[in-house]
């Protein structure tokens, strides 16, 4: 799939991209949880659209480095389309200075461990889900 080729509202996106600018990270607080969100340009041979990412795909990229987006949803934000791993979509970093290859599957949340998901005896908690609990005309 080609930049050119996306439209809003479309879900099963499948991209491979290069990331040519990332903005500044903006921190939020929704339902007492703290999160990130950040926009980078991406670019194929056809165009450039903007990727939303939050949490840890923020720290996962920088410019330059080529990604392949699984499983995307194109949004629109004021007027502009905007391609995110929503909600059941994944991101991988392909090529990254230094060789390294990462991927992150959604929702991307900073949870960290506490002593009740930790002991033995306890049942995991699911991860926060930012991407699909935040109304973007709130954040940004």
């Amino acid at each position: 799939m080609k930049i050119n080729e996306l439209q809003v509202k479309q879900g099963k996106v499948d991209i491979t991209v290069e990331i040519t600018a990332k903005e500044d990270v903006r921190e939020f607080e929704k339902f007492g949880k703290a999160g990130r969100v950040c926009n980078v340009k991406i670019k194929d041979d056809t165009g450039e659209i903007t990727l939303t990412l939050w949490n840890e795909q923020i720290d996962q990229v920088n410019v330059g480095d080529k990604v392949h987006v699984a499983n995307g949803y194109v949004s629109e934000w004021q007027g502009e389309m905007q391609l995110s791993t929503g909600k059941f979509g994944s991101m991988e970093v392909l090529d990254k200075e230094g060789g390294e290859s990462t991927k992150t599957t959604a929702p991307a949340s900073d949870a960290s461990p506490t002593p009740e998901t930790t002991a033995p005896q306890a049942a995991p908690e699911p991860a926060d889900d930012f991407s699909s609990s935040i109304d973007e005309e709130e954040v940004l």
